[in-house]
């Protein structure tokens, strides 16, 4: 009988079968195969004895989170309490391009800002709506990005995945603590990972982190997924051409002619020096 994972509790997985959840095991064999059962694997289970037999071909999936087959992820990320942050942003966008997944950009706190990070946050915003991101600060908004998708949250804790989904779907009444002053960053209210029907599609309350890091990509994986860099590569001089130390290098040009920010540069920089 197939079916989808839409929750893990240590061992146990709730699976959607139709209109039913059966609550399985997976079997020993997953554990010999080094295979761990994800939220989104589309499975096979054996209904009566409460088993997962086997996991379909996934899309994709993703580590921190863990979750299979996710369409598009929206990224979270505060302006204030945490601090607005490129570099995590921008880690986030380069790492959900890498997994094929459509990255979808949510900036909250919007109505707590000065009027002088707000044109500096404005800015960021035009920028990343200009090379292709959607970009929202309104919940009323966003709320159409969900139907028929299979979505994940991500971000730094305390950004404001959690209430992001109590103010979408006020029935959720998800569990959310105060941000930690002290630490910048907030607690961590969600402790494990579920799909939820919301507006027409499924989203997935996962745990929040304030790191994460570019996992099994190569610089030149990083470089391929920041994506406005692939408009003008072409244009450098060299095929191969990392956009760091190299002459005639239409990427920096570009910088210098403000076409790309600096900000989305020098991330770049730090990201593949790290690798």
């Amino acid at each position: 009988m197939h079916g989808k994972i839409i929750k893990q509790l240590s061992n146990d997985y709730s699976v959607k079968v139709d209109d039913d959840v059966v609550v399985c095991k997976a079997r020993g064999k997953f554990r010999k195969l080094g295979i761990t059962p994800l939220v989104g694997d589309n499975v096979i289970i054996d209904y009566d004895n409460k088993y997962i037999l086997e996991i379909e071909k996934r899309t994709n999936s993703l580590v921190r989170p863990a979750i299979a087959n996710v369409t598009q992820a929206i990224i979270v990320t505060s302006v204030e309490v945490p601090a607005f942050s490129s570099n995590l942003l921008d880690k986030l966008l380069c790492v959900i391009e890498y997994n094929n997944i459509k990255p979808i950009i949510y900036i909250s706190k919007m109505d707590i800002i000065d009027e002088k990070i707000r044109e500096e946050i404005e800015n960021y915003i035009a920028y990343y709506k200009k090379i292709g991101y959607k970009v929202y600060t309104n919940v009323n908004d966003i709320k159409e990005v969900f139907k028929d998708e299979i979505t994940v949250l991500t971000g730094q804790s305390g950004a404001g995945k959690s209430t992001l989904l109590n103010k979408i779907d006020t029935s959720l009444n998800l569990n959310v603590d105060a941000v930690s002053y002290a630490l910048g960053r907030g607690k961590h209210t969600t402790r494990h990972t579920e799909l939820l029907n919301v507006c027409g599609g499924l989203i997935a309350d996962t745990p929040g982190f304030s790191a994460l890091e570019l996992n099994d990509m190569k610089p030149s994986d990083i470089r391929d997924n920041f994506i406005e860099f692939n408009k003008y590569k072409h244009l450098c001089e060299y095929s191969d051409c990392m956009h760091k130390l190299e002459n005639n290098c239409e990427i920096k040009k570009q910088l210098q002619n403000g076409n790309i920010i600096k900000s989305r540069y020098d991330n770049y920089i730090s990201f593949i020096n790290k690798e």
